[in-house]
Order: C-alpha cells, then sequence, then structure tokens
C-alpha cells in the first residue's frame, strides 16, 4: 500500500478542506481499487506568518502555496489541497492542478452582529475586509461605508466582529460552508454587486505532473463543470497578471448559449470579467460567452484593457 502524504497549512479551514478531501479520495480509492493510504503533513506559509499587514503589501498570489509547492517539488509531500483562490495562475514547472472537485457557492457575504443586509448598513458602518477586490466594488456601490482591512483566519475575523467595533465583515461564503458555520452567514453580496475573486468557492488539488498513478485517482475526483469555468477564470486572472493586490474579479458559469449564438441551445460558458479601481471610482465589466475556456479568458481580459484596465492595473502596483 502506498501512503500518500498531503501538505496542509495549518489553519482550521485548510485543515477541515484537505480532510475532507482526503474522505472523498479514500472512498474512491476503494470503490476503483487503487491501494492508497493518506496522512496530513503540516506546512506553515509565509501568509500564515505575516498576520499584521494586508496581503497586498506583502507580495499577493502564493502567499500561500509556496513552500508547499516546495515540498512537494522536494518529495516531502505528494500532493496538495489549495483554495483555488489562493493559488497563481501559473504554476511551477512540474506541478499541475490534478483535480478541480465540485465548486461550492462562489459568492462573498456579509456577517454582522443584528442581521442586516449590504443595503440595510447605516450610513458611515465600520465594515472589515482584507481584500482590495472586495473594497473597490462595494466603495463603488456603498461610498459611505469606512472600510478597514481586517486579517487573520475565519475564526479570529468573526471575533474582531464583537471586539473591533465592525459592524460587518466580508467573508468568502465557501469557506463558511466548509466549516460547517453557513449559519453565521448573514446575506449573500449578489455578485452583480461584487465579483468574487478567481476561483472562489472551488480547491485545486495539486500533485506531481509524474505521479502517473495518483493523476489516475485525481481525474476521477475531477469535476469538468467546475473545471471549466474555473480556468476561465484563472486564464482571464493570467492575462491581466493579477495578484491578491490588485482589484480584480471574475465569475463563470455554464448557461444555454441564447438564439442567434453560433452554439445556440448548447451549454457555453459565460464569464464576466472586473477591473476597479481601488477607491471605487473606476469598474470595468465585460461578460463574453464561449466554449474554450482558455480563449475565453483571453477575450474578457483583452477587452477590458482595451478598455483602460492595464493603466488601472499599473497604478494599484506602483
Amino acid at each position: 500500500m502506498r501512503t500518500i502524504v498531503v501538505g496542509s497549512r495549518q489553519s482550521a479551514l485548510a485543515l477541515t478542506q484537505t480532510g475532507q478531501v482526503i474522505d472523498d479520495l479514500k472512498r474512491l480509492s476503494q470503490e476503483h481499487g487503487f491501494d492508497f493510504d493518506f496522512e496530513v503533513k503540516k506546512i506553515v506559509t509565509k501568509g500564515d506568518r505575516i498576520l499584521d499587514v494586508t496581503l497586498s503589501k506583502v507580495g499577493g498570489k502564493g502567499l500561500f502555496v509556496k513552500e508547499i509547492e516546495q515540498a512537494m517539488m522536494d518529495g516531502e509531500i505528494d500532493m496538495a489541497v489549495h483554495s483555488m483562490k489562493d493559488m497563481p495562475s501559473v504554476l511551477p514547472d512540474g506541478l499541475v492542478n490534478g483535480a478541480v472537485p465540485r465548486r461550492v457557492d462562489p459568492r462573498d457575504c456579509l456577517i454582522t452582529l443584528e442581521g442586516k443586509s449590504i443595503d440595510d448598513l447605516p450610513h458611515g458602518a465600520k465594515v472589515g475586509t482584507s481584500s482590495l477586490r472586495r473594497s473597490s466594488q462595494l466603495k463603488a456601490y456603498r461610498p459611505d461605508l469606512e472600510l478597514e482591512p481586517v486579517r487573520g483566519n475565519i475564526d479570529s475575523r468573526l471575533k474582531k466582529l464583537e471586539t473591533e467595533g465592525f459592524q460587518a465583515i466580508l467573508l468568502a461564503a465557501a469557506g463558511l460552508y466548509r466549516m460547517g458555520w453557513e449559519d453565521k452567514i448573514t446575506a449573500y453580496l449578489p455578485v452583480e454587486t461584487c465579483l468574487p475573486a478567481v476561483g472562489q468557492g472551488a480547491l485545486g488539488i495539486e500533485c506531481r505532473e509524474d505521479d502517473a498513478e495518483l493523476m489516475k485517482l485525481l481525474a476521477l475526483y475531477n469535476d469538468k463543470e467546475s473545471a471549466l469555468t474555473v480556468a476561465a477564470e484563472r486564464k482571464f486572472l493570467g492575462v491581466l497578471n493579477g495578484g491578491c493586490q490588485v482589484p480584480i474579479g471574475a465569475h463563470a458559469v455554464l448557461v444555454e448559449a441564447p438564439a442567434g449564438h453560433s452554439h445556440a441551445g448548447q451549454n457555453v460558458i459565460q464569464l464576466t470579467g472586473m477591473v476597479g479601481s481601488p477607491d471605487g471610482d473606476v469598474i470595468l465589466k465585460e461578460t463574453l460567452l464561449g466554449t474554450d475556456p482558455v480563449k475565453l479568458g483571453e477575450e474578457v481580459a483583452g477587452k477590458l484593457i482595451e478598455r483602460g484596465a492595464e493603466k488601472i492595473l499599473e497604478q494599484v502596483r506602483e
């Protein structure tokens, strides 16, 4: 029997996600005759060590995956379960995304002490978020809100709602679902108001490209629809060369192509992409349909670049 060593961050959410994936893979292994056992190896990443600074100031994407990828390349671990939104759009040579399991709700949500939607928050309410993407879109929607950074794991952010005078905090709904804490969600932010992060709600199972045996098992775990929509979003991000430090959002779904479309009546990918200025004064959005996720991601990014997205992103990076 081969023991698959799974690298994981030490946060409660990371360990919970990893545990859920291992349970699924154990079941698949038994059903399909793989002789695998699994064990978890905890790894501390740079993103876990630096908690007093917003992500955008310490290097953005990759903060939560670099050390884990290094351990994989060094043969210390065989695979890792990542939140897809933490994964850079280009993986190191020799590593691949072996599977994207079925995605859960990609929306952002609002958590308040006294049940209110984003529209019901009082004028000038103090709202916590460490995400430039969320704050850019919220400033455009509710310029009166006082948006302040809040870092840490889900648990510590929820505590800060009570201890630091926030009237609301914004989180990805998916993390709360995976922790079994969906009852804490006060309201969801519609994607029309706040486009999610690229890959939000999806997991990426990363492994070595040459691990043929493990790749066969992961192929059985891959959810085709989730993989397609996430691929479109990730290509969009890759073209714009975006990380945590830039306000970029994207949301792809499968829809039936309308009459008059070259694939009318068939399922196609609908991708909406967004680039915004940090102050929320400019929000550029574009929605296109397509069948090839890579091409679609490039096209939506191209449309936004034509409309000035690159200039906004350059200013943010400076």
